[in-house]
């Protein structure tokens, strides 16, 4: 009878171990003190495994930085900040941005970014700079070359996986959903508040499918759609990295503040690229060095994020005139001894690698159909070489999102969105049916909020008062390219959805 009893409260202490925390049951508080870094602003780190599926195995600090509601006698708990990636910094974000939220949210939350599993603090993946350095072009023009860049991302994976450790293997985004329920328990939340943007969007939709009556309100910017194949998310983007484009051409005929609105967007942009091709495109400051057709259209890609339509104008004169250009752009990057190194997270979440050249060539030739002037989007002709190396099956494969019981998510996105196309978060609403509500901004950028009264006004009363815009809700264009919040753009506009490969050859500022 003894024996029974034990067997019985082990497999009940094991059962235990094994299922979600209650909301109702605290966890371990966590211990704020003054950032070093600026000590406006408090730190904290919350324990999580490493492997949810082994709770007492060995176990990474996540680190966190708050900033304090500014009236504690309005306050309604703490808001939860992922500024996308992967690779984003929510600690950076917060500290680096304090203004970017408006007065109110900072008045009624206590503002808190935290670095996700495998960044920055939170024991960053980490691999050789050599390596990196090594790394292929990452859009293989022949079999040969698909090859040889499949055997050095095999190599790099092995270095990444040795330097970081067991965490390697465990940076998907339904990890990082442990983790951040984790948070929210730490900071005594009932229920999360959340705003997630471009990557973090993700993050976002599989806690509503995870964990739904613990939604007190997400606001999602940007969306990403998990549901996509590769020819899917080949095609998406390639159109939306077109459209994009095509906007800044339009903006510039009709605009004399454009520097190309004598000569036109599209002759300048074909000449640039015809000297990539033949090797001759070259940043002045580094002569040896060629700016590759990729380099070139992750750049243009990267400045239709904020818009920034007259900083591009004005660099592809310079470029075109062999002038010299803004420090740090299109300029090779410089990998240290080790190197931080996000990928992994991406290739968790997504399986988009193609079996073989000719696959991937096929998606190549049907961007170009799409996207004349871009040739792909810079995103998805990059995303399946990266992840080549990754073992099947992969811990969070696509597929359609599924929420039941939730409080209604909050869907923002702009119509002319480069690398999250809006056509993404129309797909994600149609998944989430009456879980989701739609908020359109009828102009150009990635990223929503702060770009109107309109938008900002939407997501506050959304995260505040969990008011939900009327159904079909849109936000007029805001005319003029000064008009968002204070330059240079927040993180999340700067950083692109997926960050730029890190190797000489691609690093485009």
């Amino acid at each position: 009878m003894r024996r029974r009893i034990l067997l019985l409260g082990l497999a009940l202490t094991v059962i235990a171990l094994l299922l979600p925390t209650p909301a109702g049951i605290a966890a371990p508080a966590i211990a704020w003190a003054p950032c070093q870094d600026d000590p406006g602003f408090d730190c904290g780190t919350v324990s999580v495994p490493i492997d949810w599926n082994r709770r007492n195995g060995p176990r990474i600090d996540l680190a966190l930085a708050r900033h304090r509601a500014t009236d504690p006698a309005a306050r309604v708990g703490s808001l939860l900040i992922h500024p996308g990636g992967p690779g984003g910094s929510g600690v950076d974000f917060v500290m680096a941005r304090p203004n970017w939220l408006s007065d109110e949210l900072h008045r009624r939350f206590d503002i808190v970014g935290f670095d996700p599993r495998g960044v920055a603090r939170s024991h960053p993946i980490v691999c050789s700079g050599e390596a990196l350095d090594r790394t292929p072009y990452l859009v293989p023009a022949s079999a040969a070359q698909f090859e040889a860049l499949r055997v050095a991302i095999t190599d790099l994976r092995a270095d990444c996986r040795a330097r970081t450790g067991p965490l390697y293997d465990h940076v998907d985004t339904l990890n990082v959903v442990r983790d951040l329920d984790a948070i929210r328990a730490a900071l005594g939340e009932e229920k999360l508040t959340f705003y997630g943007v471009s990557y973090g969007t993700l993050l976002g939709q599989q806690y509503a499918e995870m964990y739904p009556r613990r939604v007190r309100a997400l606001a999602l910017d940007s969306n990403v759609d998990h549901s996509l194949d590769m020819r899917e998310f080949f095609d998406t983007e390639a159109v939306a990295a077109q459209d994009s484009f095509d906007e800044f051409a339009n903006w510039c005929a009709r605009s004399r503040n454009c520097a190309l609105h004598e000569q036109g967007v599209r002759a300048v942009w074909t000449r640039l690229l015809a000297k990539a091709d033949r090797g001759e495109l070259r940043n002045p400051e580094f002569p040896d060095i060629p700016v590759t057709a990729l380099s070139l259209i992750s750049e243009a890609h990267l400045r239709f994020y904020g818009p920034q339509w007259e900083f591009l104008a004005q660099l592809l004169v310079d470029l075109d005139n062999g002038a010299a250009l803004p420090p740090g752009v299109l300029a090779p990057y410089q990998n240290g001894e080790v190197a931080a190194f996000p990928f992994p997270a991406l290739c968790q979440d997504f399986d988009l690698r193609a079996r073989g050249y000719g696959e991937y060539a096929g998606h190549l030739r049907r961007s170009a159909r799409l996207a004349p002037d871009m040739r792909y989007g810079p995103l998805a002709a990059t995303m399946g070489p990266i992840c080549l190396a990754q073992p099947t099956p992969i811990p969070n494969p696509q597929r359609p999102t599924r929420v039941r019981d939730s409080f209604p998510l909050l869907l923002g996105s702009t119509l002319h969105d480069p690398a999250a196309p809006y056509e993404w978060t129309v797909g994600l609403a149609r998944q989430l049916g009456p879980y989701a509500r739609v908020l359109t901004y009828e102009g150009w950028g990635h990223g929503t909020y702060g770009w109107s009264d309109c938008t900002t006004g939407a997501f506050d009363a959304y995260l505040i008062s969990r008011t939900l815009p009327p159904r079909g809700k849109r936000c007029e264009a805001v005319s003029g390219l000064t008009a968002r919040l204070p330059q240079p753009p927040p993180a999340h506009i700067r950083t692109p959805i997926l960050p730029t490969w890190p190797a000489p050859r691609l690093v485009s500022g």
